[in-house]
């Protein structure tokens, strides 16, 4: 975790009041919404068909309204919504980042859930004129259209607390949830959240705007038919694991010592989750470009990353480190595949052997030159 978001999540929990129950908070939502909702369509008798178009239009009006307030207040600064843009842009997308997405335990819901009372002002304020003015027209019309914003409301709130659920709980591999976790945490990106994935129940705006934006989760790689080709080296290098592992993390540094890559594009020093850069390579003898994000760093421990390339190309790498005294026992981890026949069938009769020749060559001249980093001023122990 970047060393900013783990500060500020500690300043962000510390000034949450002591009195601050997440439970009531959440309890109080749910009771309120599910009261209103059940208040509106209290109001409506012997429904004609016609009528049931009013529930997916209230739906529609939600999306679109819920997406509008999103993508312009929370992500540009208006002087009359100052405080929403503060709480959204600078409390929400500082406490979660890439990779990082997930609370610790229920307190971390203040920062998930809006504030009890906006619930009551979207039904008073907002729903209760609506439900007025249709109710002029058609009593039916209004108390579906009033109960569906309400509706529209509550299951904003139930699918965001799932998008920064723990990974390990049920509820993410439920397919609906799934992917709008997964567009919600892209959205998480600096560079993307201000313009990508506003939505959080249904990315329909998302879609007719042009602003949506998906991208495969790299654990995707490993629930495919087709078999990673995967390869393993591991070498011991004189040094401490958390200067070994920083230097290999170092992505600007890979044309050093891995034969295979040509050029990064990239920020210097050793790369965190939620990093973007782009390389140049030549593998097994076939250049190619690869874009790349990471997915974690433990510093001295771990360092995993993935890729797409040319090609049909997705690849895992990881990096693990363990001290045996003192030095450290490094373990490169390699997984790969290709989606065409054509260079699935390449990679087995040639690609593999080669790249497996590199991938064996590049541990040595790591060894040399991860040690050349500290060798003037001794080796750590």
């Amino acid at each position: 975790m970047r060393q900013t978001t783990e500060a500020f999540r500690a300043r962000y929990r510390a000034d949450i009041h002591p009195l601050y129950n997440p439970w009531l908070h959440g309890a109080f939502v749910l009771l309120f919404g599910l009261l209103a909702i059940g208040g509106f369509w209290s109001t409506v008798h012997q429904v004609q068909p016609l009528q049931w178009l009013a529930m997916p239009l209230a739906l529609l009006f939600f999306n679109f309204g819920v997406y509008s307030v999103h993508r312009h207040l929370g992500h540009h600064k208006k002087s009359f919504a100052r405080m929403f843009y503060a709480r959204h842009a600078g409390d929400h997308h500082s406490f979660f980042a890439p990779g990082h997405m997930t609370y610790d335990n229920a307190r971390d819901w203040r920062v998930i859930l809006f504030p009890a009372w906006l619930i009551v002002l979207h039904t008073v304020v907002i729903t209760l004129p609506i439900w007025w003015l249709l109710k002029q027209f058609d009593a039916n019309v209004a108390g579906m259209f009033g109960g569906c914003l309400v509706l529209g409301y509550l299951t904003y709130e139930v699918f965001h607390a799932c998008e920064h659920l723990p990974p390990a709980n049920p509820v993410t591999r439920l397919p609906w949830i799934r992917q709008m976790r997964r567009l919600h945490e892209l959205h998480h990106r600096r560079e993307l959240m201000q313009e990508r994935n506003f939505n959080i129940v249904f990315p329909l705006m998302d879609y007719l705007f042009g602003t949506l934006y998906w991208e495969p989760e790299p654990t995707d790689l490993h629930l495919t038919r087709t078999p990673m080709t995967r390869m393993q080296h591991q070498i011991d290098i004189a040094g401490n694991p958390i200067d070994v592992l920083a230097y290999a993390s170092t992505v600007t540094r890979w044309p050093e010592w891995h034969p295979s890559s040509l050029k990064v594009d990239g920020q210097n020093g050793p790369l965190h989750a939620g990093a973007r850069f782009e390389e140049d390579i030549k593998a097994g003898g076939r250049e190619g470009h690869l874009i790349w994000e990471v997915n974690e760093y433990l510093p001295g421990r771990r360092w995993s990353a993935w890729a797409r390339g040319d090609h049909g190309l997705s690849l895992v790498v990881t990096y693990e480190c363990e001290a045996l005294g003192d030095s450290t026992r490094f373990v490169r981890t390699l997984e790969y595949q290709f989606s065409g026949l054509a260079m699935r069938l390449a990679n087995r009769l040639l690609l593999k052997r080669r790249i497996d020749r590199e991938s064996a060559a590049s541990m040595l001249a790591l060894r040399e030159m991860a040690q050349k980093q500290w060798a003037p001023a001794g080796v750590s122990a």
